[in-house]
């Protein structure tokens, strides 16, 4: 029995070091192919479309009804101990600093994400890989760089519109629904958020943005098994990317906090 536990440890830890370092070399791989060969400009400008100007809307709406349903969380608080003057501070700092960039890249792993896996999975199993390998073509230069480079641009614009429409979701929940001072709203704004705040929140994005499309590729790229071999690379790729961006998340948070 304890010969077996440690037969089945020991395989665990292999293959987690595996897995690590296939991933790793990976990304370095993608680096190396990014600074020794030429950037397909037109496929990025079209990766950046499809992960961040089809996802326009759904960071819209994410953004909206967060800052909406924090400001409504936050009068139920600070009414207790009559802080509904910083309500406005709270919330443009939790959607700022916190909840803009991570549920923008949640989203966007869940929708753009997937899609990245499943299409080069698909690619995979279906051998067009290989016929681009047999034409000599560059299959990080063609699949995977675009689409890291095009995520990690294109996050930091869909976080900043997340920041907006959450501090208007806040404005509207404060105004229109609990009747406060707008005033108070925009002045608490004003006084305690900082650049450095949004600039901290954008950093984040940056980031997030090259873990999922770092995971998506590298779980497409690594795809086999068929029909079936795809949905699990895609069901493993937004689970591994959500699970990365908030551990992620935290260290982020600490060293820009030393920082």
């Amino acid at each position: 029995m304890i010969i077996q536990y440690i037969d089945y440890l020991g395989a665990f830890v292999i293959n987690i070091c595996t897995y690590t370092g296939e991933f790793t070399l990976f990304f370095l791989h993608a680096i190396k192919t990014l600074f020794t060969s030429k950037l397909k400009i037109s496929k990025t400008f079209a990766q950046m479309n499809r992960i961040g100007v089809e996802s326009f809307s759904i960071i819209v709406l994410t953004g909206l009804f967060t800052g909406m349903v924090l400001a409504l969380q936050t009068y139920i608080g600070f009414q207790r101990v009559g802080g509904e003057q910083f309500i406005g501070a709270i919330v443009a700092l939790g959607i700022i600093r916190e909840l803009g960039p991570v549920l923008t890249a949640l989203m966007v792993t869940g929708r753009a994400g997937s899609a990245i896996t499943a299409e080069i999975g698909t690619m995979i199993i279906t051998e067009q890989v290989d016929a681009l390998k047999t034409l000599r073509i560059n299959v990080f230069q063609y699949l995977v760089v675009p689409r890291i480079v095009a995520s990690t641009i294109i996050m930091p614009f869909l976080t900043l519109f997340s920041m907006i429409f959450g501090i208007i979701g806040g404005y509207i929940v404060c105004v229109y629904v609990l009747e406060l001072s707008p005033e108070d709203y925009e002045s608490s704004i004003r006084n305690y958020v900082e650049i450095d705040d949004i600039n901290g929140g954008l950093k984040k994005a940056a980031v997030f943005g090259l873990i999922l499309s770092w995971v998506g590729t590298y779980k497409g790229i690594y795809t086999s098994g068929g029909a079936r071999g795809v949905g699990i690379a895609t069901t493993q790729s937004v689970v591994a990317s959500s699970i990365l961006i908030l551990i992620t998340n935290y260290f982020l948070t600490k060293l820009l906090e030393h920082m």
